[in-house]
């Protein structure tokens, strides 16, 4: 698939409180509602496949798995699984961190309330095996209270699947394991054939966006993935309509190519409910490919770069365009 066939996918443009009083009374009022602007045209989805949505949720519950798809509230989730691809989260579906963009679930390690289950491999890989997939991707939450961060449960996941599923590739979209680099090697160890880590946005952002990560870290942790994978393809994403500025995004860029990654993607922010970052603007497509002629000049091997695109994102289709 070229270039040109891969921008193709990407939609184009057409022409309580409580107040308490003296008398103690309390008064529920609403919380006031920040409006967002109304989605420009090239932001609105097209069809439904809501059969497809409901039978591929079913047989995940009964494997007692996840999706990011689901959890992120994913806009792309009725496209890609009426077509059969889904995006695996792994070590459970409550995340340690709160970043102000991400809709997954938050729980409380000191609640115990993150059981790891050890069928989750062999399940992901069984479930990967019934769709026939031929490109697996695997990501999971983030798990600060794991003295490993969960890099041995993610690796034993990748193994299962390669076991079940020798010809297929596999993708992994791993956290920052908080720098651990032991943990990312562990990883890697298991042999993903794509090694992806979303830097999610520029620098000065990341306090609001990220406050739980580090920007230098991030690009520590892919710039060590190539360094001690070679073979790997290294990936990362980010989010624009944040309010970050044209040059902030050409030098998240540059950082990202100088730790030596090979693809990235690019797209825009969504806010998946109220409570997490408003929308800052809405980019229009014509610079979304700004960036994306922006990033090839640069010498990424390639540039996913739309309104829709996310870091899982027609992944089978974007690492073979890499790859060419």
């Amino acid at each position: 698939m070229s270039n040109r066939d891969i921008r193709g996918i990407v939609p184009r443009r057409c022409n309580n409180n409580l107040v308490t009083g003296e008398s103690f009374v309390q008064i529920d009022l609403p919380l006031p509602r920040r409006a967002q602007p109304s989605l420009p045209i090239w932001l609105r989805k097209g069809r439904t496949h809501f059969e497809s949505v409901d039978g591929l949720k079913r047989q995940l519950r009964e494997r007692r798995l996840h999706t990011v798809c689901e959890s992120a509230r994913c806009p792309n989730i009725h496209e890609c699984f009426h077509r059969g691809a889904a995006t695996f989260m792994i070590l459970g579906n409550l995340c340690t961190r709160g970043c102000g963009f991400c809709s997954v679930p938050k729980g409380s390690p000191a609640k115990r309330e993150f059981p790891l289950d050890a069928d989750e491999p062999r399940h992901v890989a069984e479930m990967a095996a019934e769709m026939k997939l031929k490109y697996v991707v695997i990501t999971s939450v983030n798990r600060d209270d794991l003295d490993d961060g969960g890099s041995v449960h993610f690796a034993e996941t990748v193994r299962a699947v390669r076991r079940i599923l020798p010809q297929a590739q596999v993708e992994v979209l791993t956290p920052d394991f908080e720098g651990n680099l032991d943990a990312v090697a562990c990883v890697l160890d298991a042999g993903p054939h794509v090694f992806n880590h979303n830097m999610e946005t520029v620098q000065r952002l990341y306090r609001r966006v990220r406050p739980q990560a580090n920007y230098r870290q991030s690009l520590d942790v892919l710039r060590f993935a190539k360094e001690y994978r070679p073979q790997a393809l290294t990936k990362s994403g980010l989010m624009v309509g944040l309010g970050e500025t044209e040059e902030e995004t050409q030098q998240l860029l540059r950082d990202v190519l100088a730790a030596n990654v090979d693809v990235a993607t690019i797209g825009q922010y969504l806010q998946p409910t109220r409570r997490n970052l408003p929308v800052a603007e809405f980019v229009t497509p014509e610079k979304f490919e700004s960036y994306r002629e922006y990033g090839m000049a640069l010498g990424f091997k390639m540039v996913f770069s739309g309104p829709f695109v996310r870091s899982s994102y027609m992944a089978d289709r974007v690492s073979e365009e890499a790859e060419i």
